[in-house]
């Protein structure tokens, strides 16, 4: 029977700057990518139509029409994404900035394409979006500080949570920006799951270190046995659902997919290697002075 066995790291041979250093150089060439994409495009990520108002098209097409001829049909600013096709023909959800839908029916129309839904927003309403969405963000992140700092009582190790929390969000949003993965409310979920993947197992390291009996090395080992599992568990599990989702073309899940493959894969590195170095830092020198 299969049995992963989580490895023992040797924290002894890094210093606490050699191990906050990576996470630290990652979270700010993130943070150089969303303020560039911010002041290049006028907001910090690809804001979806929900969030900017336009036109969705839903449309099925006979015989092997590419999603390039799509495109080319519609033009302008559209983009064209594929979906899981059933028969001989294929079906495409095209998005556009537009918010008038006459003009984009009428082109698919003329180009014999068969229209399954078509729904516009505007752009008011993406601003609102905008602002509920940041709205829930902000909430739950003060709300989750706010329950770190009273569960702990201690500046650093609460600290050591919150900014390793940020950098888990932060990080997969600036990979967004690079991959053209647009910010809808599906990948907003993705992000604030992300909170409660971080926090879980930032909690779950510091409670083993500040609160159980036996030395530090020992109990970060244990706590890396359990937190190293589940996260890996999790990675595994959304990879398998972005890959699936992305080979029968199921809209939204391979982008909800990637966001928690990112963010996971970072929390592993924030949690292991920024937290714990400010936990050393903390219970070696900081309590001592």
């Amino acid at each position: 029977m299969f049995q992963f066995e989580i490895p023992e790291i040797d924290y002894t041979r890094y210093s606490n700057r050699q191990l906050a250093a990576v996470p630290l150089a990652v979270l700010a060439a993130a943070l150089l990518v969303i303020a560039g994409w911010w002041v290049l495009t006028g907001a910090p990520a690809n804001l979806g139509i929900v969030f900017t108002g336009g036109t969705e098209a839903h449309l099925a097409t006979s015989g092997d029409v590419t999603a390039g001829a799509v495109a080319e049909t519609v033009g302008g600013d559209a983009t064209v994404r594929g979906v899981q096709s059933t028969g001989d023909g294929r079906e495409y959800i095209v998005t556009s900035k537009l918010e008038e839908t006459g003009d984009l029916r009428d082109r698919l129309d003329d180009a014999g394409y068969e229209i399954l839904s078509l729904q516009s927003r505007s752009a008011s309403f993406g601003g609102s979006s905008q602002f509920t969405a940041l709205l829930g963000v902000i909430a739950a992140f003060v709300g989750m500080s706010v329950l770190v700092f009273a569960l702990f009582r201690t500046f650093v190790p609460s600290l050591a949570v919150v900014i390793s929390a940020f950098s888990d969000m932060v990080i997969p949003i600036a990979v967004m920006n690079l991959l053209g993965v647009d910010l809808s409310l599906g990948t907003v979920a993705a992000l604030l799951m992300l909170i409660g993947y971080s926090v879980d197992s930032d909690i779950l390291l510091n409670n083993h270190i500040l609160r159980r009996r036996g030395g530090f090395y020992e109990s970060t080992y244990r706590a890396m046995q359990t937190g190293v599992t589940m996260t890996l568990t999790s990675l595994a599990a959304m990879a398998v659902m972005a890959v699936t989702a992305w080979l029968f073309a199921i809209p939204l899940l391979p982008q909800i997919g990637l966001v928690l493959v990112v963010g996971l894969s970072v929390d592993l590195m924030n949690t292991y290697m920024l937290n714990l170095s400010l936990l050393r830092w903390y219970t070696h020198k900081g309590v001592a002075r």
